[in-house]
C-alpha cells in the first residue's frame, strides 16, 4: 500500500523549477510561493539556486525575476494613469515600486550617478625615524 507523502517537496525536479518560475513571472514573491505547502520552503529553493549542478534553474529564476519587475514597472505607468485611484495611495504604490526595482535591479531601474573627476592625486611616502 502507497502512503500519501506528507509534507512539502524537497528534491529538486524541473518540473517544479518550473512552476516556481511561472509564479514569479505571474507576480508572486518567492516568498509568498514558498508559504504554499505544496512548495518547497525557501532555504531549499536557495540551496537549489546556489547549486552549481541547478545552474539552468539559477538561469531561469533570473530570468522570471526580471520579467517579474518589468511587469512591476509596467503597472507602474497604468497606476499613474488611473483616474479612479487616490492620488496619494497612487504615489505610495508608485514610489514602493520605484524603490523596490531600483534595489533588485540597479543597473536598469536605479538612479544613474555620473561622477567627473578632474585633478591628480599624489602619493608620498612618510617614513618615520625611532
Amino acid at each position: 500500500m502507497n502512503m500519501p507523502k506528507i509534507g512539502r517537496p524537497s528534491k529538486y525536479t524541473d518540473a517544479l523549477a518550473k512552476s516556481i518560475c511561472e509564479r514569479i513571472i505571474g507576480g508572486e514573491s518567492l516568498r509568498r510561493i514558498c508559504k504554499d505547502k505544496s512548495m518547497p520552503c525557501r532555504r531549499t529553493v536557495a540551496s537549489w539556486l546556489l547549486d552549481p549542478d541547478k545552474e539552468a534553474f539559477l538561469h531561469q529564476y533570473e530570468t522570471a525575476s526580471n520579467i517579474r519587475a518589468d511587469e512591476k514597472f509596467e503597472e507602474m505607468e497604468e497606476i499613474s494613469e488611473n483616474e479612479k485611484i487616490d492620488v496619494n495611495r497612487a504615489r505610495l504604490i508608485i514610489d514602493t515600486r520605484k524603490w523596490f526595482l531600483s534595489k533588485i535591479m540597479p543597473k536598469k531601474y536605479g538612479d544613474r550617478i555620473d561622477i567627473d573627476h578632474s585633478g591628480s592625486v599624489n602619493i608620498q611616502r612618510v617614513t618615520f625615524e625611532n
